[in-house]
């Protein structure tokens, strides 16, 4: 037993070692930055030190001093100031925030509603017998082995609008505000209804057989059985996924980083995207570290209420 218990310690010892390293200690770090204003100074110091021969030797004058030279060092110094929640504060007023938020919210909106209608409906032909089901249903999920940032760089040349295959369309994919934005979503619905398709075609596929049956002898209509025993069935299975793009969509950022740059302007900057460039463009890490944080704290709101509200429902 002595052994079991020491090799299951050591089998067990690299994921505490990963959770410590990747997930605690930043996130410890991250929570001590937001009450601190982070600044970073080059302090440039001089000194007078002899001069050395190829023997290492210090080199002589006439008059037997030894010579010298000026030698510069900079070496860079943080400061951390407590500010409290002065960091936060400044989350709540800054006008950059509120049309960061702004963006977020639209994103994910018409993204997230756009995936789960078209993974339902997706869902709702595969699960029938149609020619080829097996390679068309292989081909549909193949965007969710592209990463994120592939994917933006993929698009970008798609969207280029001098030579990219949508040049001919003359709509400026990339150039314009509100076409920019239209970019990022079109990207992120391409990779992730495939997500929302596979997941709700599993709980349609769990809707057991008997019911559909008997509710065909009630009623004749497809959309009576599909409104009305269907649907009712899977609603755990779309709240599930309705939560997961929820909050993957609200952290939005690799897109954003490869395909816009928040750009142009801040059209499509994302409240992650504008943690980024204030903590490591600007380098406030302290402010970025609280914008950060509110953002998590919105996330874990909303997903916790929604998810409470959901399980009364159908407790």
């Amino acid at each position: 037993m002595r052994w079991t218990g020491r090799i299951r310690l050591l089998f067990l010892t690299p994921a505490v070692a990963w959770v410590l390293a990747f997930t605690i200690f930043p996130t410890l770090y991250t929570v001590y930055a937001a009450f601190h204003t982070v600044k970073t100074e080059t302090v440039t110091t001089r000194a007078e030190v002899p001069r050395l021969d190829a023997s290492g030797n210090p080199m002589l004058k006439p008059d037997g001093t030894p010579r010298t030279k000026t030698e510069v060092t900079r070496a860079t110094v943080n400061t951390w100031d407590f500010v409290g929640l002065g960091n936060f504060g400044r989350v709540f007023t800054d006008p950059q925030v509120r049309e960061a938020a702004r963006v977020t919210a639209i994103f994910v909106v018409v993204s997230v509603s756009i995936e789960m209608g078209l993974g339902l409906l997706l869902a709702f032909l595969f699960n029938r017998s149609i020619p080829g089901r097996g390679v068309l249903r292989t081909i549909m999920i193949l965007p969710i082995f592209a990463t994120p940032v592939a994917a933006g760089y993929l698009f970008f040349t798609i969207f280029y609008e001098a030579g990219g295959p949508l040049g001919w369309t003359g709509i400026p994919w990339l150039s314009n505000p509100n076409w920019a934005l239209v970019s990022i979503m079109i990207v992120d619905i391409w990779q992730w209804t495939p997500f929302c398709f596979l997941v709700l075609l599993a709980g349609l596929q769990g809707v057991p057989d008997d019911l559909i049956e008997a509710a065909r002898l009630e009623t004749k209509s497809s959309l009576r059985i599909w409104t009305g025993v269907v649907l009712p069935l899977m609603t755990p299975v779309i709240v599930i996924v309705l939560l997961l793009r929820l909050a993957e969509a609200m952290k939005v950022f690799d897109v954003v980083a490869s395909l816009t740059v928040g750009g142009p302007g801040n059209a499509t900057q994302s409240v992650s995207y504008l943690a980024f460039r204030t903590g490591l463009r600007f380098f406030d890490v302290g402010y970025a570290s609280a914008l950060a944080l509110t953002l998590l704290a919105v996330v874990m709101a909303i997903v916790t209420l929604f998810f409470k509200r959901v399980r009364n429902v159908y407790a």
